[in-house]
């Protein structure tokens, strides 16, 4: 993605942005699934600079996860190709920030409403490549089935739904 086109930035690339005192910072804790399954590790936070806030946790996906999807070929959703294959280093999902409960006392991430499957079927994408807006939406759709047609804006209100609140 090109810095002219580039919306989102990784918490740490932002020397100027610090997380609020009334929020936690989450890096490092792990996430799992409403089922108490594990999806991952929060790596980093992806911010909405215009907006500033955080709209996504960047999940470094446990291997077990990526094990069950291995050498699968999985329907890519909203994509110019009928499927994809993961390739090696594409090891990060994103997770809407208001899609999680965050609990400080034991540092851990729940995913409210996603279960394992949809994690482990969701597109992934290699930290050294970041992503760009059809993936945002190839995940939120995956994630929201329901709701496809709800992210096809390409301006900020697309981040302007109770999936990017974060409470």
């Amino acid at each position: 993605m090109e810095n002219k086109d580039k919306n989102l930035y990784r918490l740490d690339e932002l020397s100027d942005y610090k997380i609020a005192s009334n929020y936690s910072d989450v890096r490092g804790w792990k996430i799992v699934d409403a089922d108490n399954r594990t999806i991952g590790t929060i790596d980093n936070l992806w911010v909405n600079k215009d907006m500033q806030r955080v709209v996504y946790l960047d999940v470094n996906v446990d291997k077990g996860l990526i094990d069950d999807s291995r050498n699968e070929v999985h329907d890519a959703i909203a994509s110019d190709r009928d499927e994809f294959i993961y390739k090696d280093g594409d090891s990060h999902i994103i997770i809407p920030i208001g899609s999680v409960s965050i609990n400080k006392d034991t540092k851990i991430v729940m995913a409210n409403s996603i279960g394992y499957n949809t994690f482990r079927n969701t597109s992934r994408y290699n930290t050294q490549q970041n992503f760009d807006r059809n993936y945002e939406r190839r995940v939120m759709k995956s994630y929201y089935p329901e709701n496809n047609s709800g992210f096809d804006t390409d301006d900020d209100t697309f981040y302007n739904r109770r999936e990017f609140d974060n409470h």
